[in-house]
């Protein structure tokens, strides 16, 4: 018997011109019906993978190659005497190509799944196809005598790839199809997501990096250098402090009635300003600090119009992002020949909040699950002075980007805008007074948070001395009660949260 190759698809991009050359190098074509059909109607003859294994597709086409002429002629090993002599006694064939891509969900692929799994198994002697990418290096292999095995171990991987990340996709649907949060997290964790771009290097020039991630879902760059690691890490810390998840809802931010914007220099925020327009808010979120903004991201949740990117274009930057730019924004901004604009999804800042949030430790990995809903925040004032309006709206910003903050982080806010940002202290007193300095006169007057309680009374004295009247930090001290007391004797607005926001 000729060499054979085997075709089940769902996309069949290419399909028809790969076909047509194994056909006019001696392969005979075997397919499923609709691919069977798709290469018909190209001119390339294929014959139904029934003629092998007797038995029409059975069960809504559930059962079609699950057969052991079919899996057979897959992996038997050509060079092992005893798998030959099988072959012969029960007259399976070889398969030396396998081209085959999975049905899209929600409709779950068996028989497409273990065909890739049976060809990939044995790479040493079947080239597995998963992907139309694939076909051009195929077709210039067979070209020039056949792919080797190198090429086919690659593919091979690929394949294994794909099924890992279909079995996940599943997996994370079933789990979630019923719209309520799962009682306990998974009992195994998979993950799995195509790479999206190679790096240029990792978190240091030594280091090769990539990432990975669902297409749909990546910003789009519209121009500017190629993309680091460090500067992912970065636009990821920025774009979560654009997040409208609500915090101290009985209180509220006016975040829907403001345009925010927001800097990130080394995954710490620098600056973060809530405006009318978004002109006024990045100007003086790079106002905040002047100093650390340079060579940073910067990140708003309107469009960046025309004055906006005028304010942005005496800074020195890494990216600048937004949901879009007008026209006038873009010629502007693209005049700096190495700055990085990203267009990202507006609904992205909320999304980056949900879901379980991974980190590697111990050669292992960590996750939490952020969900609001699932132990909603109130806040409550304990001190004899309640915050004035404006220290209401103060508290609630400096709370929202307290927990973008290094621990022990401390956050100061007037009016509006971030005066004094301390990040990663390793006591909460220091992470204040350092906060307090940042803010200067700035400070007087302002709303000043910190991400977790205060175990003594110094920390909030140090807020008061650096001119703040409100604050607002998680209870739950032993010493709460001295914390308090200070807060009365210094005419400070205390209000505890029952949340804490550790950033590690």
């Amino acid at each position: 018997m000729p060499e054979a190759a085997l075709f089940s698809l769902s996309e069949r991009t290419g399909s028809a011109d790969l076909a047509r050359a194994l056909v006019e190098r001696g392969h005979e074509i075997y397919a499923t019906g609709g691919t069977r059909d798709a290469l018909a109607a190209a001119g390339v003859a294929a014959r139904d993978v029934e003629e092998i294994t007797g038995f029409p597709p059975l069960f809504g086409g559930r059962v079609k190659t699950l057969h052991p002429k079919i899996l057979g002629a897959i992996l038997f090993d050509r060079d092992d005497e005893v798998h030959r002599a099988q072959a012969r006694r029960y007259a399976i064939h070889a398969f030396s190509t396998v081209v085959v891509n999975l049905y899209p969900l929600p409709e779950i692929d068996i028989g497409g799944v273990a065909l890739l799994r049976a060809a990939a198994k044995n790479y040493a002697h079947v080239s597995v196809l998963s992907d139309p990418s694939q076909y051009p290096e195929f077709l210039n292999a067979l070209q020039n005598g056949g792919p080797d095995e190198v090429a086919r171990k690659r593919w091979a991987l690929r394949a294994f790839e794909v099924t890992a990340a279909y079995d996940a996709a599943i997996a994370r649907r079933l789990g979630t199809e019923s719209g309520a949060a799962p009682a306990e997290l998974p009992g195994a964790l998979t993950v799995a997501m195509p790479l999206a771009q190679q790096l240029r290097y990792g978190e240091n020039p030594q280091l090769r990096a990539a990432f990975y991630l669902e297409s749909s879902r990546v910003p789009e760059q519209l121009h500017g250098k190629a993309l680091s690691y460090n500067n992912l890490l970065d636009l990821d810390a920025t774009l979560r402090l654009l997040s409208r998840a609500p915090l101290g809802a009985e209180f509220g931010s006016q975040r829907e009635r403001f345009a925010r914007a927001a800097i990130v220099k080394h995954t710490v925020p620098c600056g973060v300003a809530q405006r009318s327009t978004v002109e006024v808010a990045v100007s003086e979120a790079l106002a905040a600090d002047p100093v650390s903004a340079y060579g940073g991201i910067l990140a708003a949740d309107r469009p960046i119009d025309a004055a906006a990117a005028k304010a942005i274009a005496p800074f020195f930057l890494e990216i600048v992002a937004a949901p879009d730019f007008a026209p006038g924004a873009l010629e502007l901004l693209k005049k700096k020949k190495n700055l990085r604009i990203m267009r990202y999804a507006p609904d992205l800042p909320d999304a980056l909040q949900r879901g379980l949030q991974l980190r590697s430790a111990l050669g292992g990995v960590l996750a939490e699950e952020e969900d609001p809903a699932f132990a909603p925040e109130s806040w409550n004032v304990v001190s004899a002075r309640s915050p004035l309006e404006q220290e209401w709206h103060d508290l609630a910003l400096a709370w929202d980007v307290v927990r973008h903050v290094k621990s022990n982080g401390v956050v100061i806010v007037k009016d509006g805008v971030t005066r004094g940002i301390c990040a990663g202290q390793t006591n909460r007193v220091s992470a204040v007074q350092i906060a307090g300095m940042r803010g200067g006169e700035l400070a007087h007057g302002a709303a000043c948070a910190s991400d977790g309680f205060f175990p003594f009374a110094d920390g909030l004295e140090a807020a008061a001395k650096a001119g703040c009247s409100a604050v607002i930090a998680p209870g739950g001290s032993m010493r709460d009660p001295e914390v308090i007391a200070a807060a009365d004797r210094l005419g400070v607005s205390l209000v505890f949260s029952s949340h804490r926001y550790f950033l590690h």
